[in-house]
């Protein structure tokens, strides 16, 4: 689905979908290079240890050597570590915890925020999101927008949800949970936009000769807006009448 064109039915239900997912870290998928911390009292070899993924997926370990981790949840690196120690030592237990999220991002853009890319845990969500983005009184965080990139044969999808009214109501029914590659848009207010628009007709110097039809450019700023917003899906009913 294109930005700015009306969702789909298909596309909304996808987004609820993903926010029935567990939210837990254990489903989060080591790459390169993230880094993890191992805990095993009874193994001093390894007990302790903080491993940065390398560029071939493996880490190297005392007594145990170069293990290949990439693409493992923490459960499963620890439970292949127990097989690995089992050699040298009778039931051992092994705990492993992803400490550097590093190899997968999502994205914050707008007006008012801190942009650009953010680690990806496997449970951060939208309003996780505006939040650690520091919205200010230009942000329109009433009309945030979720953009899920394309991949495999599933199309663009977008969805816009207000986190204000969520915030005030409680209601986090429409949460999502984010995934990797993620754009999360928070637009300018409609005044914040119109001040852009000011400041670009302010800032140049503008010849004599021009200065009369000063009035006339700031009093379309306003119907320019209004056609601008429309035309980004900012104006009218929300994806979720009025979310």
């Amino acid at each position: 689905m294109g930005i700015g064109c009306a969702p789909k039915r298909s596309d909304i239900l996808h987004f609820l979908r993903e926010h029935e997912h567990e939210v837990s870290a254990i489903e989060y998928r080591v790459g390169i290079p993230d880094g993890i911390t191992i805990t095993a009292p009874r193994i001093m070899e390894i007990d302790g240890e903080e491993q940065r993924i390398r560029p071939d997926g493996k880490i190297n370990l005392r007594l145990i050597g170069d293990v290949k981790v990439v693409g493992m949840t923490a459960k499963e690196i620890a439970a292949k570590l127990e097989v690995l120690a089992s050699r040298y030592y009778v039931d051992p237990k092994v705990g492993v915890r992803v400490t550097g999220y590093l190899s997968k991002k999502y994205y914050l853009y707008g007006e008012g925020i801190s942009v650009g890319p953010r680690p990806y845990t496997g449970r951060d969500t939208l309003l996780d999101a505006v939040i650690r983005a520091g919205p200010d009184f230009r942000s329109w965080t009433s009309r945030v927008r979720v953009i899920r990139p394309a991949h495999d044969d599933i199309p663009v999808r977008t969805i816009t949800v207000n986190v204000d009214a969520m915030i005030k109501t409680g209601d986090w029914s429409k949460n999502i949970l984010l995934e990797p590659n993620d754009i999360v848009y928070i637009p300018p207010t409609p005044g914040a936009w119109i001040g852009q628009r000011m400041r670009e007709i302010l800032l140049p110097i503008v010849p004599v000769a021009q200065a009369y039809t000063l009035p006339a450019q700031l009093a379309r700023l306003g119907d320019v807006y209004d056609d601008d917003a429309n035309s980004s899906g900012f104006i009218g009913a929300g994806f979720y009448g009025g979310y």
